[in-house]
């Protein structure tokens, strides 16, 4: 079963570079290069949590914890540079922060199966949804708060984050409608916690919140979806 969805991981990334390709095809070479970074080092991080997951998931629990130790750092290196304004902003968002945080890591906590079932969405969502929406995307759900993110993307996005569900539902060990409110859940608070992210930076009025990460920026701009997401699992794991 691994196996098997390794394949399928890589077939994804054979079509997110075609989708690239036709992304590219009209921009200047910077551009292009920008993007083709972005996507080579994304493949390096699915491959470094795929496998942090399916070898050793205590590996994962750590990365999840760097994850939000980093992600603290960068929200609190945001608000200093704006020289500390907007300061109960800030600590309201470090309040949602924290609730988000320790739900993903509760989340770490969980069966290796279950974990790697919601990476894989939330990797499929997150991706697809900016793809479709750079080949699609027309019409913008918040042009104020996150530019770039369409209606078409979302629902590209959505569609073949549910395909991906279907195609790896082996996986879990719940009955189909469950499967389905899981799935749900997790594009939901994906969406919220990538939502969140991308107004913490308007309010600061930054792109992102750093270049720890080539092409991606810092580590909440690429794992911003997979807090939210993984503590959306850990809370619907409770109910």
């Amino acid at each position: 079963m691994i196996f098997t969805i390794y394949i399928i991981i890589l077939i994804y990334f054979a079509l997110g570079a075609i989708g690239f390709y036709f992304i590219n095809r009209p921009k200047e070479a910077h551009e292009a290069r920008k993007n083709w970074t972005k996507l080579i080092t994304y493949f390096l991080i699915i491959n470094i949590v795929f496998f942090s997951i399916v070898i050793k998931p205590e590996v994962f629990r750590y990365l999840a914890l760097l994850i939000i130790l980093v992600g603290y750092l960068e929200v609190f290196s945001v608000f200093r540079r704006s020289g500390y304004t907007s300061i109960v902003y800030f600590a309201l968002s470090i309040a949602v922060f924290s609730i988000f945080s320790f739900g993903f890591h509760i989340f770490s906590l969980l069966e290796k199966e279950l974990i790697l079932f919601t990476f894989i969405i939330l990797s499929v969502f997150d991706s697809f949804s900016q793809i479709t929406g750079q080949i699609w995307g027309k019409s913008r759900l918040f042009p104020s708060i996150s530019p770039n993110k369409t209606i078409e993307g979302l629902i590209g996005g959505a569609l073949i984050a549910g395909i991906s569900a279907f195609l790896v539902r082996g996986l879990l060990s719940t009955d189909p409608l469950k499967s389905v409110l899981l799935v749900l859940g997790v594009l939901v608070f994906a969406f919220l916690g990538d939502i969140g992210t991308s107004h913490y930076k308007r309010k600061y009025n930054v792109k992102d919140f750093n270049n720890l990460i080539p092409g991606h920026g810092g580590f909440l701009d690429r794992f911003d979806s997979l807090i939210a997401g993984g503590a959306g699992v850990a809370l619907l794991a409770m109910i």
